[in-house]
């Protein structure tokens, strides 16, 4: 073998060498995802696509320099418990948490890891964290919205069903989110407005308040946000249908799902934002530095089909300022 061409191999030996160096050095980073629905729940999934997505445009490619822990926990008090200490105990690099509840429970094990949230209401009410521009904590994130916009939908459902004069506010009363959502439509409501509120801790709850609501007529329906409503969003828009209550939603996909409509963020968005926070805390940065962003865009979705089931005329001003019309 010539001179030049052992000293070729020798050098390309060097390289490769160097290169798995390289690689050893740039250990896989994992991710915790704790989810408020089933992980494999069809909304669920699709916001956890988006979410890889943008992380892979950002150059972390599941499998090879990235790797995901999830777990869904429905909705149910026990799973968030287990699955925040579960996850924790994986030493995930950061922990995307999908609601309040996630925060809490990951919160409740560990004041340390990084943690970025999405679909979160009130996080300093809710003490997640200690300001909007200064978090101050291990978490930071995207909100959901303001409880203001609690009052927006008492607005959208007299101006598509003006006669109702009684509603049932579908809300849990299991956390200050909930309960603030009730308190804010309550603020707005007219004095002669019957208001009352529906538990949300199981479907039965749910099918039974409904069903006694419905018995006296004029009625309609503000569903706000909580787990259950994440997880079932068509079992509510077909108990609405049922009963024949104009029914406004916080998000888009209750109204895919059959209800009337709906005012509220585009969620699918709030992941790719996640994406790019989870990004720089894996470089390096802290939650606490990170200001927690609330939505600038709302998103009003109509479907025409449930409007006509139920008779209801849409205001054309109205359809001309949706942003997604099913008919």
């Amino acid at each position: 073998m010539g001179m030049k061409r052992r000293e070729f191999i020798a050098g390309l030996g060097g390289a490769v060498a160097t290169s798995l160096v390289a690689q050893a050095q740039e250990r896989v980073r994992r991710v915790g995802v704790l989810m408020n629905t089933a992980a494999d729940h069809p909304e669920g999934k699709f916001r956890l696509a988006i979410f890889q997505q943008a992380l892979q445009d950002l150059g972390w490619i599941g499998g090879q320099n990235i790797r995901f822990e999830t777990r869904g926990a429905v909705g149910i008090a026990d799973n968030y418990r287990k699955y925040a200490a579960e996850l924790i105990a994986l030493s995930p690099d950061v922990v995307l948490a999908l609601t309040t509840t996630s925060v809490i429970e990951l919160q409740r094990v560990s004041r340390t890891l990084p943690i970025v949230f999405t679909q979160v209401i009130d996080p300093v009410g809710s003490g997640l964290v200690a300001s909007m521009a200064r978090p101050g904590e291990n978490a930071t994130g995207f909100t959901t919205f303001e409880y203001a916009i609690s009052a927006k939908w008492l607005e959208l459902l007299k101006e598509v069903a003006p006669g109702v004069t009684r509603i049932a506010v579908l809300r849990t009363s299991a956390t200050a989110a909930g309960i603030g959502q009730f308190a804010a439509v309550q603020t707005v409501a007219p004095v002669q407005m019957e208001l009352s509120a529906i538990g949300t801790n199981d479907a039965a709850q749910v099918e039974r308040g409904i069903d006694a609501f419905a018995r006296d007529p004029n009625g309609g329906l503000i569903v706000t946000a909580s787990g259950f409503g994440a997880n079932y969003p068509g079992l509510i828009a077909t108990l609405a249908a049922r009963y024949n209550l104009p029914a406004v939603y916080p998000f888009r996909y209750f109204v895919t799902a059959g209800g009337l409509i709906s005012y509220g963020p585009d969620e699918n968005q709030q992941c790719r934002l996640a994406a790019r926070y989870v990004d720089r805390i894996i470089k390096g940065e802290k939650p606490a530095d990170l200001p927690v962003q609330a939505p600038t865009k709302y998103e009003l979705a109509i479907n025409l089909k449930t409007a006509k089931a139920l008779g209801i005329k849409m205001p054309p001003s109205l359809l001309a300022r949706a942003d997604e019309v099913i008919e």
